[in-house]
């Protein structure tokens, strides 16, 4: 076995390490050692994926109106649905021979504009409009991500959830509102990182608690407030006498849980049911390492939102559900022995694709279903197709793709980024890695000018009234200016309306009205979570010598202990 080798990522210029473990796993896919680091390969990955930036178009096949993910400025061919997945064109049209002349992902890059794309990613959804990436949805709206979920607004990657608002990285969520990496709560308002609480406000990595309020780091309590505990009645006179409806009392109640976030100590890392491992948000993993927010998966590396059965898997994202031997991912289902994918399903034996579905031994494919043997969108017989792909990666070594910062892409390297359909800004790779637009020029990525938006904000943010009690139904009709006025990087629409559902489940869980806009709401969520990076640190706690890779840096206030010494004196 190899040892370990430092290597200089040629995007960032830092310095990252190639393990040992990570040698046997690129032997075995029969690449060649990344030349980017983890950073640089999940940045770019991201950059393909556009959740909620919407577009008004028409299919080019049939004319029917539709809402698109696709700028009607960038050279696609855009069907709907029912086009798409019909028998009315055929992807092997658009195949066509390798050239040797050229690098072969300025040939990938000419076979995407000319091959149909599906205008959104998303099936049986019932009143679900504006909606994208899910599966059965019903009566949703700004949901990205997901699946079986009913009445839910303004969420991403949420499953099996109902009657919920504002929520993200969550699953079995009833009755909740600005919940974030939650799983299987009811009446749940204002929470993070809880599991199977109930009836309670304002919790911070709680599980199995009822009844509770303002607490961090709780578990298996009930008529608690900020970590106290309270008799019944007491908890009872408390929640009757406090104004959860003003937007005034909602502000001091987050400045004492994050008092109290800051003084109680904190678990290394959010990792369950889970064998030598190391990341954040891991649930029943088996030497899965440096990897967040996913579960179900064995002997993998650099995942993030990975769900059931993922095994030696390297570099996924948005990916899962019976998938092994995966390398270099972004967003899919499924698969195994597939490296270099975009959006597809069920392949197997296959390198370099983009939206393909149930294929096998495929390279280099653009929309494809139920093929074997194509390159290029071109039929080969297997005979013809086994030959010309070593010739291809010969070639991809001899000639690689150099894009105009310099770098170079051969064969093992990711998609360069250049063939991106979405401009920085419009994915999210702004969520995780926010550039303003210098610097996401200046990295080579394409940037989506704010069009002039024709909003006569007929609400200032000052003047949202603070208490949900005085507002009339006629609010509905108010453009509300967000708190941001679009000057932030988190892709704001600069003004929003209240919905009539919305007022309603804010009147009914005596809510305050939001003071932003859902995309800067989004935003604010997910920067709940800590950086997607490791740091090896020792246990803070007096005479324990215990060290561990965590997520919260070094510098940071917390008090970070070991998972004995939190056990021992939290738990």
């Amino acid at each position: 076995m190899k040892e370990s080798e430092k290597r200089i990522c040629q995007n960032c210029h830092n310095e990252f390490t190639i393990e040992p473990d990570d040698f046997v796993f690129y032997e075995k896919m029969k690449v060649s050692t990344p030349t980017f680091c983890p950073d640089c390969r999940f940045q770019r990955r991201l950059s393909f994926r556009n959740n909620r930036v919407f577009y008004k178009r028409e299919c080019a096949l049939c004319g029917e109106k539709l809402l698109t993910i696709y700028n009607p400025d960038r050279p696609y061919t855009i069907y709907c649905r029912d086009c798409w997945l019909s028998d009315k064109w055929n992807p092997t049209d658009y195949g066509r021979e390798y050239d040797f002349s050229i690098p072969f992902f300025s040939q990938f890059r000419s076979l995407q504009t000319k091959v149909p794309r599906i205008n959104l990613y998303r099936y049986n959804f019932i009143e679900s409009e504006y909606c994208n990436y899910g599966l059965d949805f019903k009566e949703c709206y700004l949901m990205f991500g997901g699946h079986s979920n009913e009445r839910v607004y303004f969420g991403n990657q949420v499953f099996d959830s109902r009657d919920t608002l504002d929520v993200a990285f969550s699953e079995k969520i009833e009755l909740g509102y600005e919940n974030f990496e939650c799983a299987r709560t009811n009446k749940l308002l204002f929470g993070s990182f809880c599991m199977d609480c109930m009836d309670s406000r304002y919790l911070v990595e709680c599980r199995n608690c009822m009844s509770c309020f303002g607490c961090v780091g709780l578990t298996n309590k009930q008529y608690y407030i900020y970590n106290q505990p309270r008799t019944k009645e007491e908890y009872e006179k408390f929640i009757l006498s406090s104004n959860f409806a003003s937007y005034k009392a909602h502000t001091e109640f987050l400045k004492k849980v994050e008092e109290l976030r800051m003084a109680v100590p904190h678990r290394y890392a959010r990792i369950y049911k889970s064998i030598n491992s190391d990341g954040d948000d891991l649930y029943e993993v088996k030497n899965v390492h440096n990897s967040f927010s996913s579960r179900q998966s064995e002997n993998s590396k650099y995942l993030f939102f990975i769900r059931n059965n993922a095994k030696e898997c390297y570099d996924n994202s948005f990916q899962g559900f019976n998938s092994e031997l995966l390398y270099e991912i972004a967003h899919g289902f499924s698969g195994s022995n597939t490296a270099f994918g975009i959006r597809n399903l069920y392949n197997q034996d296959s390198r370099y694709n983009e939206e393909c579905q149930n294929c096998q031994s495929i390279f280099g494919c653009e929309g494809l279903r139920k093929k074997n043997y194509c390159i290029l969108n071109k039929q080969y017989s297997k005979e013809e197709y086994e030959t010309l792909i070593l010739k291809i990666i010969k070639h991809m070594e001899e000639m690689p793709y150099i894009d105009k910062n310099g770098r170079v892409y051969k064969y093992g390297d990711f998609f360069p980024s250049d063939l991106a359909p979405f401009a920085y800004n419009e994915s999210i790779a702004q969520e995780y890695y926010p550039l303003s637009k210098e610097q996401a020029l200046e990295h080579g990525y394409l940037w989506k000018e704010i069009e002039e938006r024709n909003y006569n904000i007929t609400m200032r943010n000052e003047n949202i009234p603070d208490d949900i009690k005085t507002v009339g139904d006629d609010f509905v009709n108010q453009m509300i200016e967000c708190g941001h006025q679009g000057k932030c990087l988190e892709q704001c629409t600069e003004a929003f309306r209240v919905t009539s559902h919305e007022l309603e489940f804010y009147r009914r869980m005596s809510l305050p009205l939001p003071r932003f806009c859902p995309n800067c709401r989004h935003y604010q969520r997910i920067n709940l979570r800590n950086p997607l990076k490791l740091w090896h640190r020792k246990c803070m706690r007096e005479g324990c010598q215990n060290e561990f890779e965590t997520s919260y840096a070094p510098e940071r206030p917390e008090i970070i202990y070991c998972e004995s010494c939190y056990q021992q004196e939290v738990v």
